[in-house]
C-alpha cells in the first residue's frame, strides 16, 4: 500500500508522515506500522543496540580519538493509536493542539514537490543522455584537444560538407562527392568573451594539404600523404582524410590551431531554421535562381527548410556569382540565424527550445573532445556571453590565383593575410571593445620608458620556456653575436610552460630591460618588474624566457593591440545581399 493510501487506512494523515529532520533541515517520510486491529495499543519496543550504533556515512561517525558534540535527534515518533506517555514530574494535562489544515497542506505540497524534483532531475538527466545519442563523434587524435576550457580562449572549426545525405538534397553540391568542405569557417571567442571573430576560408583556396595521421575504426592511425596547390575543400573526404587533417590545414595555412570542430550537412540549416520558426534575410532586388529555385522578393524576408538551404547555396543571384560573394551571403544568413537563435521568443519557449536541441544534436558531428551534451551547452553558454556587435564576420583575405589565366582559384594575400591572422592568434578584436582601465594601460606602457643601458651592459638569463627546441641557444647566439649582448647565458628550459615571453628584472635593472626589449620587440605587456635573479658568477641578471609565442631569433615580438583593417560585417546587423 502507498504512503496516501496507508494513511487513509490507519485514519493518519498523510501530511503528518512527513517530519522535519533537524539535523538536515529537511521533511522525511516516515512509515509508520499499521496500527493493531484490536485497538489496544502495542507495547514500544526499544531499538536494538545494533541499530542505534548504526549511522548514516559521513553523517554522525564519529573520528577516531575526537570527541563530537552531542546532537538532539529526536526519539520514535508516537503512532496516533497510543497515548501520550507521562512526563515524570507533571501532571497529565490536554495534549497539543492539533496541526492547522493549512500547516499540513503545505507539508504534504512539500512531499509532492520532492517527488516532482527527482522525477524531473530524473527526466532531464535522461533527455540529456538521449540528446547526446544523437551526436555524432570522430576521433582526430592528436588534432585537437582533448577537452574544452572555459576559462581560455577557444578556436572551433565549423565545416559544411557538400554530401549529398537526406531527402530533397540531390540538387545542392557535387553528385558523387564523398564530402568536401565546401563551406569552412574559423570561430575565434575571446579568452574575456568580450568578441569573437568568424572567419571563412574559401573551398577554392588553393593551399599544401599536409600529410594526416587518420583513425581507423580498429583503432590504428593511417597517415594519409599530403598534397601540394590544391584547393583548400579537398582537405576534407578525399582519399578518406578526416576533419583533423582539415583542422592541420588550417593550422599550416594561416598559423592558427583549431581546439575543436563541429561538421553539418545540408540537412542541418534546413531542420535549423525550421525550429527556430524561419530566418530573416534581406535581398537587395528580387530573386529567380532557376539553380536553386529560390525565389524571393526585393527586401525582407523570412526563410526556412528547403528555401534555407537554397538561399546559403545560390551562387548566381549575387555579386559576380562567385564563391566569394556567396561568402558573404552565408555569413549574413549566420549572423541572423544567430540573433533568432538567442531571441527571447525562442529561448522563452520550452516548444522551440526542445526542437532546436533535437535539430542541432542530430545535425553535428563533433571531436571525441567535446562529444557530451554538457561541453556542447557550456561551449554556447560561454559564447552566448559575446555581444552581437562584437561578433565579426570576415574573410581571409585572397587574391586570384596567379598562375590561372581564366580565374578559377584564389590564393593568400601574402600582404593582408599574415596580420589577420596575427589578431586572432593573439586575441585581438576586429569590433571596438571595453579596453582595460587608462591607468592599468598607462602603467604597462610607462615601463618602456625611461633610459637605456648599452648592449653590452646587458646581463641576461635565458630560458626557454614553450618556443621551439633550440630557441634558446638561437637567441644566445643572435644577442652576442649580432646585437653585442655578450653578458649573457643559456640556461635550458623553464620550469614551467609560457604562451607569452616574458623579461623579468628588478628596479635597478629597468634600463637594461628596456634596451632588451627594444631589441627584441617586446611589447610592454612582456615586461615583468620585481623580480630578477643571480647568473653563474653570482652577479644579478634579468631572465627572458621565451614562450610559445616566440617567432625565431631576430624577428620582433610586438604583438598587434589593433586589428588591421579589413572587408568585415558584424552578427548585430541586417545587410541585404546584392
Amino acid at each position: 500500500m502507498d504512503a496516501q493510501g496507508r494513511g487513509r487506512a490507519d485514519n493518519i494523515d498523510p501530511a503528518d508522515q512527513w517530519v522535519l529532520n533537524p539535523n538536515t533541515g529537511e521533511y522525511e517520510l516516515r512509515l509508520t506500522p499499521s496500527a493493531p486491529q484490536s485497538g489496544v495499543p502495542r507495547p514500544r519496543r526499544s531499538a536494538p543496540a545494533g541499530a542505534r550504533a548504526r549511522s548514516a556515512p559521513g553523517r554522525d561517525r564519529e573520528a577516531p580519538g575526537r570527541e563530537t558534540p552531542s546532537r538532539n535527534v529526536p526519539g520514535p515518533r508516537r503512532r496516533r493509536a497510543e497515548p501520550p506517555e507521562p512526563v515524570p514530574g507533571r501532571r497529565r494535562g490536554r495534549t497539543k493542539p492539533k496541526k492547522s489544515k493549512a500547516k499540513k497542506i503545505l507539508l504534504w505540497t512539500g512531499g509532492t514537490m520532492a517527488f516532482v524534483l527527482v522525477a524531473v532531475s530524473a527526466a532531464a538527466y535522461a533527455y540529456l543522455k538521449h540528446l547526446e545519442g544523437n551526436v555524432n563523434t570522430t576521433d582526430i587524435g592528436s588534432a585537437g584537444k582533448k577537452g574544452f576550457s572555459k576559462d581560455e580562449a577557444f578556436n572551433i572549426l565549423i565545416i559544411g560538407t557538400d554530401k549529398r545525405t537526406g531527402k530533397g538534397n540531390e540538387g545542392y553540391g557535387d553528385k558523387n562527392s564523398v564530402g568536401h568542405a565546401d563551406t569552412n569557417i574559423l570561430l575565434h571567442v575571446s579568452k574575456d568573451r568580450t568578441n569573437a571573430t568568424a572567419m571563412s576560408i574559401p573551398r577554392d583556396l588553393i593551399v599544401d594539404v599536409p600529410d594526416c595521421p587518420t583513425v581507423q575504426a580498429d583503432g590504428t592511425t593511417k597517415v594519409i600523404g599530403g598534397t601540394q596547390n590544391v584547393r583548400f575543400n579537398t582537405s576534407l573526404g578525399q582519399e578518406g582524410r578526416d576533419p583533423g587533417c582539415t583542422m592541420n590545414t588550417v593550422k599550416a595555412v594561416t598559423g592558427i590551431a583549431p581546439d575543436h570542430f563541429m561538421m553539418v550537412d545540408f540537412n542541418a540549416v534546413k531542420t535549423l531554421t525550421t525550429a527556430v520558426g524561419g530566418v530573416e534575410v534581406c535581398v537587395a532586388h528580387a530573386v529567380n535562381d532557376k539553380e536553386s529555385k529560390l525565389k524571393l522578393p526585393k527586401g525582407k524576408s523570412v526563410v526556412e527548410g528547403e528555401q534555407a538551404l537554397a538561399f546559403v547555396r545560390t551562387r548566381h543571384s549575387f555579386g559576380n556569382q562567385g564563391d566569394l560573394d556567396r561568402i558573404k551571403v552565408q555569413q549574413q544568413f549566420m549572423g541572423s540565424l544567430m540573433r533568432k537563435m538567442s531571441s527571447s521568443n525562442t529561448l522563452t519557449s520550452p516548444t522551440k527550445l526542445i526542437k532546436l536541441a533535437e535539430a542541432a544534436t542530430k545535425a553535428l558531428t563533433v571531436d571525441t573532445g567535446i562529444g557530451k551534451v554538457s561541453t556542447l551547452k557550456d561551449i554556447a553558454l560561454e559564447l552566448k556571453k559575446v555581444p552581437a556587435k562584437n561578433i565579426t564576420f570576415t574573410t581571409v583575405p585572397v587574391i586570384d590565383n596567379p598562375t590561372e589565366k581564366v580565374h578559377a582559384t584564389v590564393v593568400v594575400n601574402p600582404t593582408t593575410a599574415p596580420e589577420v591572422f596575427d589578431a586572432i592568434k593573439n586575441d585581438v578584436s576586429f569590433t571596438a571593445v571595453k579596453q582595460k582601465e587608462k591607468k592599468e594601460k598607462a602603467a604597462v606602457a610607462a615601463r618602456l620608458k625611461g633610459t637605456r643601458s648599452a648592449a653590452a651592459d646587458i646581463r641576461v638569463d635565458i630560458y626557454n620556456g614553450g618556443a621551439d627546441a633550440g630557441s634558446a641557444q638561437a637567441t644566445l647566439n643572435w644577442l652576442q653575436n649580432d646585437e653585442g649582448v655578450l653578458k649573457s647565458s643559456q640556461l635550458g628550459n623553464a620550469d614551467e610552460t609560457l604562451s607569452k615571453t616574458t623579461l623579468e628584472y628588478s628596479p635597478d635593472q629597468a634600463d637594461q630591460a628596456r634596451k632588451l626589449a627594444d631589441l627584441m620587440g617586446l611589447s610592454a605587456s612582456a615586461m615583468k618588474p620585481g623580480k630578477s635573479e643571480k647568473n653563474s658568477q653570482g652577479l644579478p641578471a634579468i631572465v627572458l624566457t621565451l614562450g610559445k609565442d616566440f617567432k625565431g631569433a631576430g624577428v620582433s615580438m610586438t604583438t598587434p593591440t589593433k586589428a588591421p583593417d579589413v572587408d568585415k560585417s558584424t552578427a548585430d546587423k541586417t545587410v541585404c545581399a546584392s
